[in-house]
């Protein structure tokens, strides 16, 4: 299915998704006495701005330290959460796993050892690692042959039974099938950067010298499991990169211009189990260890097998950086689905959410109200309201890990992609750059901000922003005006703003870090 090229090519085809900071005018409302209206009334004005007519809005506000709530609007509602589910996910994770837990991957053999001979089978076991590279395979490999192995005479099978086998998550969009953030979810993948978009190829091209001629593609990493079928030219127009359905080939289509920097597209591949074999294997060759039997997806090793060689992700207090500040939806279901092993010994979707449900239970956040069927917020069928990001938010302070999750989410304005994350280029020039953190959300109509800020006063407020159902390009500028404005209030007074129209244009339909190149 083709879709339109500011979904797909955004790379070289830039839709100013975010220009977040030129939404905002940071000055009071006309004929608004702030001072005596205080916060609420401030709040109230923004949530009946033009843009989201028509809309649902959840707003709740709280004081970090008694709990008291002092906003609410519509707090019960449940709305489309986007991102602010990874709120939920990452907490249960710190909370069920442990901020020490690590992914483990191992290479293990069976059979017997006549010198540097191996007889029996090879077995790459995973356990979830979102994080492993090429790099990562080529050093298990050279461990193998450091082991004293170059031949194996039977196959080398992946393990990837720690996980079930479905690889989307529920009622995710199909005209997403081939987009980084909607990659399969595996106990065995690949990532092919580090920010860690596993289960994914970056496919680059560069235009010929002259029009007419064929763009050169390369592929990172390296390696024969996907297929390029190169159908562009050097000229004028726009280019398409696209994976076909149930396929591994990557068709580049359209034209580059000569001249032009070289495109980039994060594509996810099929089968990431297959894609993690494959580089293992590739890795095995440059190491000398030949495998002469074929490679065999799915298959469970046996239980005397032998370890020859393994790796450990970082712990989770150090993957939350990437996975929060960046939005990253593969890391937030390999979390669910270990959560689910962890706790049920089952590594499914359905297992990791009711152990998900419980622990939020025992914070005190009502789940009898909350609809997850994903680690990520990328189904639209998730349904949360803005007063249960709240419960979480509070409660979450009393954890002996809290400062390492507070750390993991994004701060305004900070420039450093894995400090300011998704917040980066927001709410600049204002009392809250630097001080506000959040986790963001955006699908199309629907947009959540919830976190932490401190006022005037050096009170520290918690909230929660979750708008849907609205027409309008964006809404992110009044998010931003809601927490400019606690930030700016304090003992009797407040400075509220008003949000401007957002420039036509703008749109604000998949969180800005899904959009590459780094735009926020």
């Amino acid at each position: 299915m083709k879709r339109p090229m500011n979904r797909r090519a955004r790379a070289w085809a830039w839709p100013l998704v975010i220009g977040l900071v030129a939404t905002l005018t940071w000055s009071s409302p006309a004929g608004a006495d702030a001072s005596r209206a205080g916060f609420g009334e401030a709040v109230d004005r923004i949530l009946d701005d033009p843009l989201l007519r028509g809309g649902a809005a959840g707003v709740v506000v709280a004081d970090a330290d008694s709990g008291a709530v002092l906003y609410r609007h519509r707090a019960d509602d449940r709305l489309m959460p986007a991102s602010n589910t990874k709120l939920f996910t990452s907490a249960a994770a710190m909370g069920l796993l442990g901020p020490d837990h690590t992914f483990r991957t191992d290479v293990l053999g069976d059979g017997t050892r006549h010198g540097r001979t191996l007889r029996g089978d090879l077995y790459l076991r995973g356990t979830g690692d979102p994080t492993l590279l090429a790099a990562d395979y080529d050093r298990l490999a050279k461990d193998v042959a450091d082991a004293g192995i170059t031949r194996v005479t039977g196959r080398l099978i992946a393990d990837d039974t720690r996980f079930d086998a479905q690889r989307a998550g529920r009622s995710w969009a199909a005209d997403d099938e081939s987009s980084y953030y909607a990659a399969q979810i595996s106990p065995l993948t690949v990532a092919p950067d580090t920010d860690y978009d596993a289960g994914s190829v970056i496919v680059e091209v560069a235009p010929g010298a002259a029009a007419g001629e064929r763009p050169k593609v390369t592929v990172t990493p390296k390696t024969r499991y996907v297929r390029i079928d190169n159908r562009a030219t050097t000229g004028s127009g726009g280019l398409t990169v696209e994976r076909g359905h149930g396929t591994n080939t990557i068709t580049v289509s359209g034209a580059i211009a000569a001249g032009a920097q070289t495109a980039k597209e994060w594509v996810s591949v099929w089968e990431p189990t297959g894609y993690a074999a494959a580089v293992f294997a590739d890795a095995l060759k440059r190491q000398g260890v030949r495998v002469a039997g074929a490679t065999r997806l799915g298959e469970g090793t046996p239980a005397d097998a032998r370890t020859i060689a393994s790796h450990r992700s970082m712990a989770l207090k150090k993957l939350l950086i990437p996975f929060m500040k960046l939005s990253n939806n593969i890391h937030a279901e390999v979390l669910t689905k270990a959560i689910g092993y962890e706790t049920a010994g089952r590594g499914t979707w359905s297992a990791g959410l009711a152990a998900i449900a419980d622990w939020l239970k025992k914070q005190g956040v009502d789940t009898g109200a909350v609809r997850q069927v994903d680690g990520s917020g990328l189904s639209r069928m998730d349904n949360i309201a803005a007063g249960q990001f709240t419960e979480l938010l509070l409660a979450v302070r009393q954890q002996p890990w809290y400062a390492e999750w507070y750390a993991s989410l994004p701060v305004a304005c900070a420039p450093d992609r894995f400090v300011g994350g998704t917040l980066r280029s927001r709410m600049c020039g204002t009392p809250a750059a630097g001080n506000a953190r959040g986790k963001t959300g955006s699908l199309t109509g629907a947009s959540g901000l919830s976190g932490y800020v401190t006022d005037a006063d050096g009170r520290e407020l918690v909230y929660s922003i979750v708008l849907n159902n609205y027409l309008a390009p964006s809404v992110k500028s009044l998010e931003d005006a809601i927490v400019v404005t606690l930030a700016t209030s304090g003992e009797g007074r407040t400075e509220g703003v008003r949000p401007r129209t957002v420039r036509g244009g703008q749109s604000a339909d998949l969180e800005c870090s899904w959009v590459k190149p780094r735009r926020c």
